[in-house]
């Protein structure tokens, strides 16, 4: 809902794409850098120490946000605001796929990536009711209503994640209480490769976030905006749902290659629909293709770095989805406010086709060095990983 809600007061209260893209887009930035730091703490001290103040820092942040738009404060203000704001996202993402660690440790991989499909559908459950609801608040209520509720949902949500303390992971400590430290999660080689293609999706849920809102404005409908995002965001969640039904024979480093050809491949018509149920069509397709990606990206985490830091990892990876989203919003909005809405769809087209030419290159990285499979194993996964 964060972004966009942002993305639809800003433009409210401005008048520009341009200027709430960029908004949003400090936003996503600042969750891109800081939470890999986050998901550091959250390893070494532990969920609940990280998530309490997180939240309540997040609330605060968002209010403050959402008065300065009101009060009409020039765009600098605004760009300011836009750092706490995405610098206090909670990661509940990574931490839960850190539970599901815990949860499954003695299981077979395949039980772990049908976890990972699990998360994927219900994240992407979110990602279909969350546009509709926010689009609908700020349209029909207040303009401001959709950080309202995002920043009152996340507070209550984060509290309430936070008391749930028998599955958390325990933090890293030595003996005498002492946290160890680690080398970041960063320094493995295959995990800089999942990064640059979730930053390729990132440029997908940005692109398509400004250039829908644009889209649905320039027909004159613009709460048909959640409704095509929702359907963009079901065909991911329903490719989850058979993503995780199926044993695959093949291993994940060749299912993420497949499945992200195919994702720029559905990217590629976007900017040329130009009706409603072509556009939203065309977006369930392209859902469709995302889940395959993530879910197998996740699931090599397992096998690419050590159990201690893995928390850490998973935020990486959310930062790389938040920090393309960012570039995205800003891109798709900028070129939407000189060349209309449908230039904005060269966006995901553009992200996706540069990731996967990179991922390509790099794709010898994401075959698990020998202690990606003792980290793997301290979950209960002690057997070779599959790479293709």
């Amino acid at each position: 809902m964060l972004t966009i809600s942002l993305v639809l007061l800003v433009e409210h209260t401005t008048g520009s794409y341009g200027t709430a893209g960029s908004v949003a887009a400090v936003t996503g930035v600042s969750m891109a850098f800081c939470a890999p730091r986050g998901g550091r703490l959250t390893d070494r001290y532990g969920q609940r120490a990280v998530l309490l103040p997180g939240v309540a820092l997040h609330a605060a942040s968002v209010t403050g946000m959402v008065a300065l738009a009101l009060a009409h404060a020039p765009a600098w203000a605004l760009l300011a605001a836009a750092v706490p704001t995405g610098a206090t996202v909670p990661q509940i993402g990574p931490m839960v796929r850190s539970r599901w660690a815990v949860a499954l440790g003695g299981q077979d991989g395949a039980l772990k990536a049908s976890a990972a499909a699990f998360e994927s559908v219900t994240d992407e459950f979110t990602f279909v009711i969350g546009p509709v609801l926010a689009t609908a608040l700020c349209t029909s209520v207040h303009p401001a209503a959709g950080l309202a509720a995002e920043a009152l949902l996340t507070l209550i949500g984060g509290v309430l994640f936070a008391t749930q303390r028998r599955s958390a992971p325990a933090p890293r400590a030595a003996a005498g209480g002492q946290a160890v430290e680690h080398a970041s999660a960063l320094s493995s080689p295959g995990l800089r490769a999942l990064a640059v293609a979730f930053l390729g999706i990132g440029a997908v849920f940005g692109g398509m976030q400004v250039s829908l809102t644009a889209f649905t404005h320039d027909i004159g409908r613009p709460g048909l905006n959640g409704v095509l995002y929702g359907i963009f965001a079901a065909g991911n969640m329903l490719a989850g749902v058979i993503y995780g039904t199926v044993s695959w024979h093949r291993g994940p480093r060749l299912r993420l290659m497949a499945s992200y050809t195919a994702l720029t491949a559905a990217c590629a018509p976007l900017w040329a629909a130009h009706s409603a149920p072509l556009l939203g069509g065309l977006g369930l397709v392209t859902g469709l293709c995302i889940a395959p990606a993530l879910i197998t990206g996740y699931t090599l985490v397992d096998a690419l770095v050590p159990a201690g830091a893995r928390t850490e990892a998973f935020t990486w990876l959310t930062g790389a989805v938040a920090l393309g989203q960012a570039v995205a919003v800003t891109t798709a909005g900028v070129l939407t406010d000189h060349a209309g809405s449908h230039a904005g769809f060269f966006v995901p087209l553009a992200g996706t086709a540069l990731a996967l030419a990179v991922l390509v290159g790099l794709r010898g990285r994401l075959v698990p060095r020998p202690h990606g499979v003792v980290a793997a194993g301290a979950i209960g996964h002690r057997a070779p990983v599959a790479v293709d």
